[in-house]
C-alpha cells in the first residue's frame, strides 16, 4: 500500500488556497481533456470553499505550505440502503509530487471524513485507461462491476 509521506498534511481548503487550488484543478481538467474553462473552475472553487451542494474540498500540503494535491467531495443519498455516501468527484496530485503519497494521503483523509460523517461508502469513478491512478485506487478500494451512463437533459 502507498504510504503518505510524514511531511504531508491534509486539511480543508481555505480562501487563501484559491490560486494554487485553481492551478491544480486546471491540471485535473487538462488530464481529462476538459479544456480550460475559467468559469467552471471559479464556480467549482466557490462550491468547494463555500461547502455548497454538500461539497467539501481537501488539499494535501507539504511541510513548506505548498499545495500538492486536491480532493473534491460531496455527500449523496443512497436510497437502496437508506444511508448516505461520500462521493469523490475529483482527485489530483501535482505531477511533480507524484509517488510521494499525495493521493494516498487524500484517500485516507477522505475515508476519515466519511467515517466522521457516518457515510456508508466512499465512491468514485475513473477512466478505464487511468492505470497509474487505478493502481493506487486498488490499494484503497474495490472496483465495482457497475457501468456509468450520461444522458443529456430534455430540450
Amino acid at each position: 500500500m502507498s504510504t503518505p509521506s510524514p511531511d504531508l498534511l491534509v486539511r480543508r481548503v481555505v480562501r487563501s488556497d484559491r490560486p494554487r487550488w485553481a492551478e491544480l484543478y486546471a491540471g485535473y481538467r487538462g488530464f481529462y481533456d476538459l479544456g480550460t474553462d475559467s468559469t467552471a473552475i471559479a464556480r467549482t472553487w466557490e462550491w468547494v470553499v463555500g461547502e455548497q451542494h454538500g461539497m467539501t474540498g481537501l488539499v494535501a500540503v507539504s511541510a513548506d505550505g505548498t499545495l500538492l494535491g486536491l480532493a473534491n467531495l460531496r455527500m449523496f443519498a443512497r436510497p437502496s440502503t437508506g444511508t448516505i455516501g461520500l462521493y469523490l468527484d475529483d482527485l489530483f496530485a501535482d505531477p511533480g509530487a507524484r509517488r510521494r503519497g499525495v493521493g494516498a494521503a487524500l484517500l485516507d483523509a477522505t475515508a476519515d471524513l466519511a467515517a466522521q460523517r457516518g457515510a456508508s461508502v466512499v465512491r468514485w469513478i475513473t477512466s478505464r485507461d487511468n492505470a497509474t491512478a487505478r493502481s493506487l485506487y486498488d490499494q484503497h478500494a474495490t472496483a465495482t462491476p457497475w457501468v456509468t451512463y450520461d444522458m443529456p437533459p430534455a430540450d
